[in-house]
C-alpha cells in the first residue's frame, strides 16, 4: 500500500482555516470613472482594490467569459503607461509568466486581441503573503520557515530551468494559498539569465528591494541564478530570526554593508535554530556567488535533510560590514569632489591662459 503524500503546507500551523487577508488600499486620488464596477475590454468587471505599488494597482476582478471566475488585474499607473521602459517592463512579465507551468508560480490568464489600455490578468489567489503573515508571526518554527524556503527553491529552479530569473524575491512576491499551495509572483523584475550576465546590464538601474538584494545587484554587476539564491537566503534569515540580514533605516547603507561584510550569525538572535539550519542561511548569504549554492536544486537539498547538512563554521568567519555613509552624505561628498575637480580645471585653465598670452 502506497504511502500518501503530504504537502509540506499541511503541517504549517498558521495556514490552516485562515481567514484571507486583504491590507486597506485607499482609492487612488483624482481617479472616479476607472474602479469597481469599471468592465474591461466587455469581459473584465473590476472590484476592490487589493494591493498597490509605486506604479501600479492590482484589482480583484471577474471574468465574464469564464463563469464569473475570480481573477486579478494588474493596472499600471497612468504616468508609466507612456514611460517605455515601464511598459517594456509590463509586458515582459506577462510574456515570461506565460512560460511557466508550476504549481508555485502564479498563472497568467492568456489575453488575444487588441487591449483598450495596458494591463494584465492573473488567477486570483485568497490566502496571506509571507509579508503579511511576519507580521503576526515572527520568528517562524524552524520546519515551517524550511518547508516554505524549499516549495520556494522548486518553483524559482523551474524559472531557472527556463533560462529566467526573479531578482525580486521578498515576503511581499510569496503567498500562501488556502489550497496548501504557495504561489511566487511578480515577475516585473524578471530577466532573462543571458541579458542579466551581457555586458549591457552593468549599464542599467539598479532595480530590486534593497533589503533582499545580493552584493552583485547592489553593485549593478552580471548576476545569474545565484543572485535568487541570496535573496532566498536573505528572506530565510527573516522568517527564523524575525529580523533582517542588514537592518538599518537607510535603504542605501543596508545595501551597501552586505557589499562589504555579514549579517550577524542567526543563532546569536535566535538560538533555537538549529546549527544546521544556520549553516544553511550563511551558505546562501555569502558575498561571492561562487561560494554560494550554485543552484535553488542543490539548496533544495539540504532544506529538505538539515540533518544530513556537515558543519563548516561558516558562522566563525563572519566579517563585520565596515563603515558605510547613507546616500545623502554620498551624495553631498560626490557633488563636493566634483566641485573641488572643476574648480581646480579652472584654475589650470586659467594659468594655461595666463602663460599663452604671454608668450604670444
Amino acid at each position: 500500500m502506497h504511502a500518501t503524500a503530504v504537502n509540506p503546507l499541511d503541517l504549517f500551523a498558521y495556514c490552516r482555516l485562515q481567514p484571507e487577508r486583504l491590507d486597506a488600499v485607499d482609492a487612488l486620488p483624482g481617479v472616479t470613472t476607472f474602479g469597481p464596477g469599471f468592465v474591461l475590454d466587455e469581459r473584465f468587471v473590476l472590484g476592490e482594490q487589493i494591493s498597490r505599488s509605486g506604479m501600479a494597482t492590482i484589482y480583484k476582478g471577474e471574468d465574464l467569459r469564464d463563469h464569473h471566475r475570480p481573477v486579478a488585474i494588474k493596472v499600471p499607473h497612468l504616468k508609466y503607461e507612456n514611460d517605455p521602459m515601464y511598459y517594456g517592463r509590463f509586458l515582459r512579465e506577462e510574456e515570461l509568466g506565460r512560460k511557466f507551468d508550476h504549481p508555485y508560480l502564479l498563472k497568467f490568464i492568456p489575453l488575444e486581441g487588441t487591449r483598450s489600455r495596458v494591463y494584465n490578468v492573473s488567477e486570483y489567489l485568497p490566502g496571506w503573503t509571507l509579508e503579511q503573515l511576519l507580521r503576526v508571526v515572527r520568528p517562524f518554527p524552524e520546519k515551517d520557515a524550511l518547508r516554505i524556503a524549499s516549495m520556494v527553491c522548486e518553483a524559482i529552479q523551474h524559472m531557472h530551468e527556463r533560462g529566467v530569473i526573479h531578482r525580486d524575491l521578498k515576503p511581499g512576491n510569496i503567498m500562501l494559498c488556502p489550497d496548501k499551495n504557495i504561489r511566487v509572483m511578480d515577475f516585473g523584475l524578471a530577466s532573462p539569465i543571458a541579458e542579466a550576465q551581457s555586458f549591457f546590464s552593468t549599464l542599467t538601474p539598479v532595480f530590486g528591494t534593497p533589503q533582499y538584494m545580493a552584493p552583485e545587484q547592489v553593485e549593478a554587476r552580471r548576476h545569474d541564478e545565484r543572485t535568487d539564491v541570496y535573496s532566498l537566503g536573505a528572506l530565510l534569515y527573516e522568517m527564523l530570526t524575525g529580523a533582517m540580514p542588514f537592518p538599518h533605516e537607510d535603504a542605501w547603507v543596508g545595501a551597501q554593508m552586505r557589499v562589504s561584510g555579514d549579517p550577524i550569525a542567526p543563532r546569536q538572535i535566535n538560538p533555537a535554530i538549529s546549527p544546521e539550519a544556520e549553516e544553511i542561511i550563511l551558505h546562501a548569504l555569502q558575498r561571492k556567488p561562487a561560494d554560494r549554492y550554485q543552484t535553488m536544486a542543490a539548496f533544495k537539498a539540504e532544506l529538505d535533510h538539515p540533518e544530513k547538512v556537515d558543519l563548516t563554521g561558516y558562522c566563525l568567519r563572519l566579517t563585520r560590514p565596515r563603515h558605510v555613509y547613507g546616500y545623502e552624505t554620498v551624495q553631498l561628498f560626490r557633488g563636493a569632489i566634483f566641485g573641488v575637480g572643476f574648480l581646480g580645471f579652472l584654475v589650470v585653465m586659467f594659468e594655461f591662459l595666463k602663460w599663452h598670452f604671454n608668450h604670444h
